[in-house]
């Protein structure tokens, strides 16, 4: 238990600063190559902080644990939307560009949507799963996604600002050295908090949806913080935007690829719960100060997920 408690610690650490050198290593690639900061938030840090789902899944769905898989998915994407959004929006209200307002965050709702009809399988009789016919589904949509990305990038007019220019090797090196940082930093908060709570006799799927949907978003929190504190509103919901469409379009397409996920009916209250969440996060951006996400309707979104997970553990206990 004392290792354990050891690398957890070790783990944050290698989090917190694998997100400081992604953030200011994706920043100054943005700022020396025109492009926005939230094209490359919904890609290269989006991809970044995805990449312990990404690991923990595959091996999940190798071992065909189903409800880690999805609990993860889902439970990663409630986590990004409420916790990480929630506190980010506390410490600094977040700016939301016209974009992000209109085409981003109703593009993540409809990604959500297309994973209920598909783990469903309303359109079959069989047990739901996601298949690798799912999985082909899910990965055309995450190349569309890519496409309509890139193709902002014609029409994105990057505001000049004056920065320290760094060289191409620091940048490049700041990106990598980072998500190596974010992705082994997941890995042993992720291992050692599942020990700790088998060892409590927890459920997978509550597993999934707490303990590692926490411990593998703990890149994108760690990474949305930090853009949040240096009022970088774009890399901020761009990162947990990006993420959410990242797990579901590729994260989930791979796991699929590696074996079909049996889907347990029981977490369609969770995706009805991201759902709600997208929905109010889309109405916060026409009520108060537009296209922005003030601190109340921050709290809103914290106080809520908290609230909902205390009533997923009370009622697994």
């Amino acid at each position: 238990m004392v290792l354990s408690s050891l690398l957890i610690i070790a783990g944050f650490i290698s989090l917190i600063y694998g997100a400081n050198w992604l953030v200011d290593g994706a920043t100054s690639l943005a700022k020396k190559n025109n492009v926005s900061d939230l094209v490359i938030g919904l890609t290269i840090v989006a991809f970044g902080t995805s990449a312990p789902e990404l690991v923990v899944n595959s091996v999940a769905s190798f071992n065909g644990l189903s409800d880690i898989v999805f609990g993860n998915i889902i439970g990663s994407n409630n986590f990004n939307l409420f916790i990480i959004l929630g506190i980010a929006g506390l410490i600094y209200p977040i700016t939301v560009q016209s974009s992000t307002a209109w085409k981003e965050i109703p593009i993540s709702l409809l990604v959500t949507l297309l994973l209920f009809v598909l783990a469903n399988d309303f359109y079959r009789s069989q047990t739901p799963e996601i298949s690798r016919v799912d999985g082909a589904i899910l990965l055309v949509g995450f190349i569309c996604f890519i496409y309509y990305v890139f193709s902002q990038l014609k029409q994105d007019k990057t505001e000049v600002v004056t920065y320290k220019e760094k060289s191409n090797y620091k940048i490049w090196g700041l990106v990598l050295v980072g998500i190596s940082g974010l992705v082994i930093g997941g890995k042993l908060v992720v291992d050692h908090s599942i020990d700790v709570a088998t060892e409590l006799g927890v459920s997978q799927k509550i597993i999934g949806l707490t303990i590692i949907a926490a411990g593998t978003s703990l890149p994108e929190f760690v990474t949305s913080i930090v853009a949040a504190f240096k009022k970088n509103s774009d890399i901020a919901i761009g990162n947990v935007i990006g993420s959410n469409i990242f797990n579901v379009l590729l994260i989930l397409s791979v796991s699929a690829f590696v074996g079909p996920i049996k889907y347990n009916p029981n977490f369609n209250q969770d995706l009805f719960i991201l759902m709600g969440g997208t929905v109010f996060l889309i109405i916060a951006m026409f009520t108060g100060k537009r296209k922005k996400l003030d601190r109340w309707e921050a709290l809103i979104l914290l106080s809520f997920y908290l609230v909902y997970t205390t009533y997923l553990v009370a009622k697994e206990i």
